[in-house]
């Protein structure tokens, strides 16, 4: 029997809270709701899950605060982000933090839906069967594990970067080009996700900078290019 995949929903509104819980439960997601970042943390420490969808703006812990939370227990576990604003900082500081996605109110249950199917079928690595070592100078990225190591160190990376730097490496010395990377890993090429896969390529580019021969370059009007 299939494992159900089990969700953490932090959202203050209760009569959304209730309505998104009910829909992923009726979707097949084991689903636990939460009214605020605390009570969300504490069950976050308590239980195991597989996905977080946390509003931004609630009561005794916002969204952003808690997701940070989160990323000190668990560095890999995706993260969707709920709010009412649309403010482009705001859209920039939950990618910052690591979110795998962002979704303004109101939004359709169905696109949800698609777009936590969408993360999972990433992050579960179905493509099992694709390379998922590289050799980057000095660095050894496995993209299966998300860590860039040598032989002193190795950090670990978050899904984002990790998606976004093995399709570089699998697209080594040539164009990748900026739409298919954004529908590949955002879903969606609109121009919050472009905003957030340029921070993402900044940080890869700061994992990278001490590599001499390694370097991520902008290639003007087309998208990113890996040089080995």
């Amino acid at each position: 029997m299939e494992k159900k995949m089990r969700i953490i929903l932090s959202e203050d509104d209760e009569n959304l809270g209730s309505l998104l819980r009910e829909y992923l439960i009726a979707k097949g997601y084991d689903t636990d709701l939460y009214p605020d970042g605390d009570a969300a943390f504490k069950g976050f420490q308590k239980n195991q899950y597989d996905l977080c969808i946390f509003d931004v703006m609630m009561p005794k812990k916002d969204g952003f605060t808690l997701a940070k939370d989160v990323r000190m227990i668990n560095s890999e576990i995706p993260i969707i982000f709920l709010t009412a604003k649309n403010m482009k900082e705001d859209v920039i500081e939950g990618f910052r933090i690591g979110a795998d996605d962002y979704m303004t109110k109101p939004f359709s249950m169905e696109e949800l839906i698609f777009r936590i199917e969408a993360i999972l079928r990433r992050t579960l690595g179905e493509a099992d069967n694709t390379q998922v070592i590289f050799a980057l100078g000095r660095f050894t990225f496995d993209a299966r594990k998300q860590t860039l190591s040598d032989v002193n160190d190795t950090t670990k990376l978050t899904t984002k970067e990790s998606e976004l730097l093995r399709l570089l490496c699998v697209n080594a010395n040539k164009v990748l080009e900026r739409n298919y990377a954004l529908k590949t890993i955002w879903v969606d090429d609109n121009y919050f996700n472009a905003r957030s896969m340029d921070v993402y390529i900044t940080k890869l580019r700061k994992h990278l900078k001490d590599e001499e021969g390694i370097e991520i370059i902008n290639i003007h009007g087309k998208g990113y290019k890996l040089i080995i």
